[in-house]
Order: structure tokens, then C-alpha cells, then sequence
């Protein structure tokens, strides 16, 4: 079966995420895949604004069919609709992206938030995307610390992944490499990058519906993303509640201790029918921004006047160069 995969970096060229997502890329190579790479300090991507263009015009397609998606206002400024589209044919993704502080860095961070316009289960719906192309990924953090710097960084690359229908099986966490070509004395981490590229090229070739994880078994505590962030629950917006929660995916359900004195995450019966994984879910949270924008438009009198009053506030600002 012919299969492409897509590498993408947001970290500097011949840097550490380059190398690692190269070398998982010879892998995909060798298993027979198309590779492609792009690095994302070659394209002009622009922040989102926060317009809600795209959400609003999901919602009024989603109570009238009639109606035409147009897509992302941006669209035609920067080169992020070209980069989706080609990312929407491939079947595998393998992400790399460097640590600054905790989290991925703001570059990678302005390229993903703007996904949400090219929501691909509902570009599907609507049959701006032919087929599905059920698209598997790979995601690698680096940092120059341990994971204690590092904490919030895979955690936030999986939480990009849901509104393009990426089913992350693998992810791996380069430490210790904190200048360009540092993980080249690492080659325990090169050999596993490796086999991030020779595991999504496993799971394309395994059927959708068998697909699994192929990652550390013993990486996270969410038995459904791996995810470490688990919090206490809050109620939802229809009611349900979970004692504990994982901050990534939505899974539900309670923290046990074991007799070593660890913590499993044990899911509730219910506990998935918050998955962000799943597109009926996601299809849910998007009823919950329609009904909010309606209950808004109909009390909207009731804000002109204060509206009014902070739109006329000013203070002192910094010049500008």
C-alpha cells in the first residue's frame, strides 16, 4: 500500500527537531512511505485573530446545509490553507518541536491554532475533503532540561491534534540537548526517533479500526492519551461530572492507589463520552458554541451600554518603532 507522511518542525534548521524528525522520516522511507518535510519558519503563517468566523460559520452550515463554508478568513494572507490541505491527504504526521518554557514554542503554538478553520471531520461532512484520510501521528518535544522542564509541552501537542482527527500513537521526549546538534551525542534518542517513523509506518498499514497505541505502555497516566494531567473534574456543560479528569483528552474517572504506593487512572463506564478523540464529541462542543452565541445574540441590549463604556476607555500605551 503506498502511504505519505508529513514531518513537521517548528524549531530552527539543522536544529535538534529537525535531526529527530528526519531520522523518523527514514524510517517511514524504509518502510516503503512517501516522506515530505517542512519546517515551518519557511512559511508566513499569521496568529489567529480570534474573529470566530470559522465557528460561527460552522454553526450556521450545521443548521443549514444550504449555507457555504468559506473557510478561514486568513486564507488567502499567509500560506497556512496550502499547508493543511497537503497535510489532509497525508496518513501519517510526525511533529517536532522544541521547549522554551514548559510548553512548545510559539511558532509551533500560532501555525496550530489556527486548525480549528479546517476542522477536518467537518470539512468532511460538508465534502470540502473527499475522503479521510485517517491520518495517524508522532509527536517529539525537545528541551535542553528533563521532563521537569518539559512538562506541559507533549500534553499541548496532543491537544492541537483533535481538530484535524489525529490519532497520536506515538510520542517521545528528547532531553538533555539543549544546543543544535546536541542529541547527535544522544544516539539512544536518534535510535528512538527511529522508531517513531518505523511505528506510524505500523500503524498505517494496520487496519483503522485495529490501530492502537505503539508508544512507551508505561509513558503517562490517561490509559486513553498517555496524558499525565489529570485533574479534578468539573461538571460539563450538560451536568456530567468525573471525580478526576485527564486535561488532554476529556476521559473520565478516579485516581488509585496501588499497593506500590503508585496512581493508576481508572475510567469510569462513562468515562469517554467526553473524548475529545472521537468526532461525536467534538461535534457536541461545537452545539455548545452555537447555543452560546444564540443565548448572546438574544441579550445583547443588555451589554450595548457597557460595551460602549469600555470601547472608550483608554490608557497610555507604548510607542511603537
Amino acid at each position: 500500500m503506498s502511504f505519505k507522511v508529513i514531518g513537521i518542525v517548528a524549531g530552527r534548521h539543522g536544529g535538534n527537531s529537525e535531526i529527530l524528525v528526519k531520522e523518523a522520516l527514514s524510517a517511514v522511507q524504509k518502510a516503503g512511505g512517501e516522506a515530505i518535510l517542512i519546517n515551518l519558519f519557511d512559511y508566513h503563517i499569521l496568529p489567529c485573530t480570534g474573529c470566530e468566523s470559522c465557528t460561527m460559520q460552522m454553526g450556521e452550515v450545521a443548521q443549514d446545509p444550504t449555507k457555504t463554508y468559506k473557510g478561514c478568513i486568513l486564507k488567502n494572507r499567509d500560506d497556512m490553507d496550502t499547508i493543511v490541505n497537503v497535510m489532509q491527504t497525508c496518513q501519517g504526521v510526525i511533529v517536532g518541536c522544541p521547549t522554551y518554557d514548559l510548553a512548545p514554542s510559539s511558532l509551533y503554538l500560532t501555525f496550530a491554532q489556527r486548525f480549528l478553520a479546517y476542522e477536518l471531520a467537518f470539512r468532511i461532512q460538508i465534502g470540502a475533503v473527499k475522503k479521510d484520510p485517517h491520518t495517524v501521528a508522532g509527536l517529539i518535544a525537545v528541551g535542553g532540561s528533563c521532563h521537569d522542564w518539559q512538562t506541559l509541552t507533549l500534553e499541548t501537542l496532543q491537544a492541537t491534534m483533535f481538530t484535524q482527527s489525529l490519532q497520536v500513537v506515538d510520542r517521545m521526549l528528547s532531553t538533555r540537548v539543549g544546543r543544535p546538534g546536541n542529541v547527535l551525542l544522544h544516539p539512544e534518542q536518534i535510535a528512538r526517533a527511529h522508531q517513531m517513523g518505523a511505528h506510524i509506518a505500523q500503524a498505517i498499514q494496520t487496519p483503522v479500526e485495529q490501530r492502537t497505541w505503539l508508544g512507551d505502555p508505561n509513558d503517562g497516566l490517561c490509559p486513553r492519551c498517555h496524558s499525565s494531567l489529570i485533574y479534578p473534574g468539573d461538571a460539563h456543560w450538560d451536568g456530567i461530572t468525573f471525580p478526576f479528569e485527564c486535561a488532554v483528552c476529556g476521559a473520565g474517572g478516579n485516581l488509585e492507589q496501588q499497593p506500590d504506593g503508585s496512581y493508576r487512572f481508572i475510567l469510569a463506564k462513562n468515562g469517554l463520552v467526553r473524548d475529545r478523540n472521537v468526532n461525536e464529541a467534538r461535534a457536541e462542543h461545537l452545539n455548545e458554541i452555537i447555543k452560546t452565541r444564540i443565548a448572546f445574540l438574544e441579550r445583547q441590549s443588555e451589554v450595548k451600554e457597557q460595551y460602549a463604556k469600555y470601547r472608550a476607555m483608554s490608557f497610555p500605551s507604548i510607542p511603537k518603532k
